[in-house]
């Protein structure tokens, strides 16, 4: 018995080391040294300060803003451990709400988001991402036509001309991945970012 038991702990703890460290510190500094923002977290900075990640949506709710994709994430409650509570965004937490078409909850949520939208904006249809939540509850992006409808909000919200924030929209839209892959999408945290730009000028 000591005769297989020498050879198999010999081949779990070389297995260990070669797949459990060597491998991932290969690749982490590989790709520390390949794509260093990336590999950091894709970390947006202004003035020596980090902001957000690009790859992470943040709870923006002032009129002034745009407004991403609602989230279902949520945290621990801090008055019982038992319990949670919405965490809009909480990384730590990366979930949908898993509720169905046939849900009460989801229905009030998504009709309450509804009526809100519309006394925004009463003249556009309300694109489907701005009222549903991403299975991750962290998507730092929105479609284009979700941030156009956003426009005329802002623009009252900032007295900007709603000419200028399409145009900036449009200037922040990426396209599909190759041409094919994916979705157009703005990332809501650099088009926030950059409004602000805009209204310093």
């Amino acid at each position: 018995m000591l005769r297989q038991l020498r050879p198999a702990s010999v081949l779990l703890t070389a297995l260990t080391v070669i797949t459990g460290l060597a491998y991932p510190f290969a690749m982490t500094g590989l790709a520390g040294i390949i794509f260093p923002a990336k590999a950091a977290g894709s970390l947006i900075e202004r003035g020596g300060t980090v902001v957000g990640s690009s790859l992470i949506g943040q709870n923006v709710t002032g009129a002034n803003y745009f407004h991403g994709r609602p989230s279902a994430t949520t945290a621990t409650d801090p008055a019982d451990a038992t319990k949670t509570v919405p965490a809009p965004y909480n990384a730590a937490n990366s979930a949908g709400s898993n509720l169905g078409p046939t849900s009460a909850a989801l229905a009030e949520r998504v009709t309450g988001d509804l009526a809100s939208l519309k006394a925004e904006n009463a003249n556009d249809p309300v694109p489907v991402d701005l009222v549903t939540t991403s299975g991750s509850g962290l998507d730092p992006d929105i479609s284009p036509a979700a941030a156009a409808f956003q426009v005329p909000r802002i623009a009252k919200a900032r007295k900007i001309a709603e000419d200028k924030l399409r145009d900036l929209v449009a200037s922040h839209t990426e396209g599909r991945m190759l041409g094919i892959l994916g979705e157009p999408r703005v990332n809501v945290l650099v088009l926030n970012l950059a409004l602000d730009d805009l209204v310093r000028r």
